[in-house]
């Protein structure tokens, strides 16, 4: 199906599936070959969409795709949150071989060390720039979703964080999420070595949050960053 892929995108005299302009067509196959993209290399040794080698003209979709502001800001999954669905029984699957899971493992680990793969604050710039309801920067962005959803997060903390974040005192939790926040915005990092709370927030919500149903992947590879 990949060579069958690659061969068709090789036939249109561009990058995209109808052609040099992106259209209806790559948002039909957007959804698939994202979760290929993700989850293939976990579940079968050398079978991987973005091997150059093996599917150059895929390889030409990915990179123009990930060119078009609203789909890599707003639109766009990211690799984790397609492997989580793996890990699911009831989504098409039974539950995760170990082997499997391992290597889940170590592709998370990879997304962590690479969180920032794009020059998001150029893309971001393009997104945002007729749209004034989204933040000035896609971390900004994350910031201010976290703010509008405190209630939900606290809830999911409660029943579902270590007993670390558990324990927080409401004051303490409150501190927390506002330092995340400050992070989040202005970029200073230093207030994590300051405040064990915060890395280990961020590491939560990396493990818990979807993407893009919670928030686009350049404000989710913001906070994925910070739990490295």
């Amino acid at each position: 199906m990949l060579l069958d892929t690659d061969q068709l995108l090789g036939e249109t005299q561009g990058s995209f599936f109808c052609g040099k302009k992106f259209s209806a067509a790559d948002v039909a196959w957007a959804p698939f070959l994202e979760r290929y993209a993700a989850q293939l290399p976990c579940l079968h040794d050398g079978l991987d969409p973005r091997d150059e080698r093996k599917y150059p003209n895929l390889v030409s979709w990915y990179k123009a795709m990930d060119e078009i502001p609203s789909y890599i800001c707003r639109v766009k999954g990211n690799n984790s949150s397609w492997r989580k669905v793996l890990k699911m029984a009831g989504f098409g699957n039974s539950g995760t071989p170990p082997a499997i899971s391992s290597r889940m493992d170590y592709a998370d680990s990879f997304d962590i060390a690479s969180a920032i793969v794009y020059d998001s604050e150029e893309i971001w710039s393009k997104y945002s720039k007729i749209r004034p309801f989204v933040a000035s920067s896609a971390s900004a962005e994350a910031a201010s979703i976290l703010v509008a959803n405190r209630k939900a997060i606290e809830l999911d903390l409660s029943k579902n964080a270590n007993l670390k974040l558990k324990n927080l005192e409401p004051d303490k939790l409150d501190e927390t999420l506002r330092l995340l926040a400050h992070v989040l915005i202005t970029g200073d990092d230093t207030i994590i070595m300051s405040n064990e709370y915060v890395k280990e927030l961020a590491t939560f919500l990396d493990t818990r949050m979807c993407v893009p149903r919670d928030m686009g992947s350049l404000s989710a590879a913001a906070i994925k960053q910070l739990s490295a």
